[in-house]
């Protein structure tokens, strides 16, 4: 009827959620928006936490690099990209291993420190590099580079005999007929050299670990090292 209002009865039955403060009244509503919330802000927390994550291995330990040419190949093609490992050299650490002949490096060039290069490491403190007739020599020796194409390695310079420094390195392009490498502008400061490639990712299909080329060294010869002759001074008969 009309001014009549009907009483609805109580949500509980007979008892009403004032009668027993231990009474706990379920909102479902409201329990969905706080932990959809509480979810979001762990959510948002842990993808904080990973970006200074991986800040921090680029900017400490590994750095992802382009290769830009065609002095590397056939190991590294232009326009590919690269890890490079910037913790590996550090020699505050013991066991941080020693730049080895074989490694690809990435170096501050060193007439440019504004431009990185990457190179390999073919001539150690101490030695003596000599290039002749496209081969490598080492204290005289020529190095076994298998990894080297034949075909990008026929109109090879020589090279007089060249020794290293005490903290210094004689670095080389795989593609010895196009690479301005120590040939050309001098030795590598260690304190230049940052990196060792590590890995290729980019393109997805040529994704590989970079592995360090063992290259062979054979003994020095029992005659010690021997120059190219034709570097010999030559002495005028007497008339």
């Amino acid at each position: 009827m009309l001014g009549i209002r009907t009483r609805r009865p109580p949500p509980f039955g007979g008892i009403h959620v004032n009668d027993d403060k231990d009474i706990q009244v379920e909102r479902p509503d409201a329990a969905s928006r706080e932990s959809l919330w509480a979810e979001a802000r762990l959510l948002l927390r842990d993808l904080v936490f990973a970006l200074m994550i991986a800040a921090l291995v680029v900017v400490f330990v590994v750095q992802p690099v382009k290769v830009e040419g065609t002095s590397m190949l056939p190991r590294l093609h232009d326009g590919e990209r690269i890890f490079v490992n910037k913790l590996i050299y550090y020699d505050e650490y013991r066991w941080a291993p020693k730049i080895e002949r074989g490694d690809i490096v990435v170096f501050w060039f060193p007439d440019d420190p504004s431009k990185s290069y990457i190179k390999r490491v073919v001539g150690l403190p101490g030695e003596t590099v000599e290039v002749r007739e496209g081969k490598v020599l080492i204290n005289g020796s020529e190095l076994d580079e298998k990894y080297l194409d034949p075909k990008a390695n026929l109109s090879t310079r020589s090279q007089a005999p060249v020794p290293v420094k005490l903290n210094y390195y004689f670095v080389m392009g795989d593609n010895r007929d196009n690479s301005s490498d120590s040939r050309s502008w001098g030795l590598v400061p260690k304190k230049y050299i940052y990196g060792k490639a590590l890995l290729r990712y980019w393109p997805p299909s040529a994704a590989s670990v970079i592995h360090h080329e063992n290259i062979a060294l054979p003994p020095p010869s029992q005659f010690g090292y021997q120059p190219n002759p034709r570097e010999l001074p030559t002495i005028a008969p007497e008339e």
